[in-house]
């Protein structure tokens, strides 16, 4: 009897044991959201909750990719050496993640790029029909990121791998257009104010039909101003009628879209688009035209002053040849080695580019009037590349 009580409560305790292993496996799904962490650094959430939550809940990202949006002009930055992508919103960095680059006998291409495409279910029709989820393509030869395998080293055929969570979360968080810069190095954009950057033009309200012949004020006395305000604007019109218009037969501005300027040292040229598709180009003067320049990216971020001015960030894109940089790392043993080393940004340098830069008025003052948070100003002694085409950013490559 009493070893048969025994195997009795065994079993019993046996049962209670896997009820309970049960409901905890039930349980765990709805759990895992709270414990999500996207690598270094978790988005900013839109909607915040108002009781109180546990610090590790404050701090994770909900799954519900679509909840996260960004809250100035995204800033993508893939470092080779580094084997690492950085996000920045806004000017200030929100996530990073590791990637894998391409191969010594495939590299992934240098430069300024841009998100020309997005597809959640892509394969290769390059390579095999492979699969390329949550594909952001950047060149149309064959360029993007995406979901893949990441082995810790470079391992791809050009392409951009990301880790699965960090390829849905950039996925529905950025759009054709937002700016991709890939470096040796793990370079950062620095806050830049410069007389030589655009300005928005302010908007001027239209003149009343009868304003020609208005009455004066009621105490009988017209202001100087006024007066002197109209002699400019007659002044301008007839020196903007002789000089030539670098914008005469080209494309109509799109309401409301952001633009991007391209000067190249190389081409001694300045060119606009909107919405990737081209408006004008027009002449500039370089100063000190055999000196190089570098290539740097100027992002416009937002409204100052009632919309009278524009903040603005710029990223310093080094060439491969440039002091103190490293080779991308072929091994999984070289990739252990290394040490993550970031490269400070040097908006002195940019500025010295800015300065010696000489655009026509007229084209200035177009610019001016285009002008929206999200624009770009990309200077560079390189000239437009060949990846640069239709239904592209400018693609400018520094290696």
């Amino acid at each position: 009897m009493r070893w048969q009580r025994y195997i009795w409560l065994l079993l019993t305790t046996l049962a209670i044991s896997l009820q309970l292993a049960g409901s905890s496996q039930a349980r765990s799904p709805f759990w895992s959201p709270y414990r999500f962490w996207w690598v270094d650094h978790t988005f900013r959430q839109k909607h915040q909750r108002t009781h109180k939550k546990p610090e590790s809940a404050k701090r994770a990202p909900s799954q519900d990719a679509s909840k996260d949006a960004a809250k100035g002009p995204l800033l993508i930055i893939i470092s080779i050496a580094d084997q690492r992508i950085s996000l920045y919103d806004n000017g200030a960095l929100i996530a990073r993640s590791p990637v894998s680059t391409g191969v010594r006998n495939h590299p992934t291409p240098l430069g300024v790029f841009s998100v020309i495409s997005k597809s959640r279910f892509h394969r290769s029709n390059i390579y095999s029909n492979a699969p390329m989820p949550y594909m952001q393509r950047i060149t149309w030869s064959g360029i993007a990121l995406h979901a893949g395998d990441l082995p810790g080293y470079p391992a791809s055929h050009g392409c951009i791998r990301l880790t699965n969570d960090f390829a849905v979360r950039l996925f529905h968080l950025t759009k054709r257009g937002t700016r991709v810069i890939i470096a040796h190095d793990d370079i950062q954009p620095a806050e830049i104010s410069n007389p030589q950057l655009f300005v928005p033009k302010p908007k001027v309200a239209p003149a009343s039909p009868q304003s020609d012949t208005a009455a004066p004020p009621g105490n009988g006395t017209i202001t100087a101003d006024a007066t002197e305000v109209s002699l400019v604007a007659k002044a301008r019109q007839q020196e903007d009628a002789k000089a030539p218009d670098p914008t005469a037969g080209a494309a109509a501005p799109q309401k409301g879209g952001s633009i991007s300027v391209f000067v190249s040292s190389k081409l001694r040229k300045l060119f606009v688009r909107q919405g990737f598709t081209p408006l004008f180009d027009a002449p500039v003067t370089i100063q000190d035209g055999p000196e190089p320049m570098g290539t740097h990216v100027f992002t416009a971020m937002e409204f100052q002053n009632g919309g009278a001015a524009m903040r603005w960030t710029v990223v310093s894109v080094p060439d491969k040849s440039s002091p103190g940089q490293r080779t991308s790392p072929s091994s999984k043993k070289e990739h252990v080695k290394r040490t993550v080393r970031a490269v400070l940004p040097t908006p002195d340098k940019a500025a010295a580019a800015l300065n010696r830069i000489e655009i026509p008025q007229n084209a200035v003052e177009r610019i001016a009037q285009l002008l929206t948070p999200g624009s770009s100003l990309i200077i560079s002694d390189h000239g437009i590349s060949d990846e640069t085409g239709a239904q592209t950013d400018f693609i400018v490559l520094t290696r």
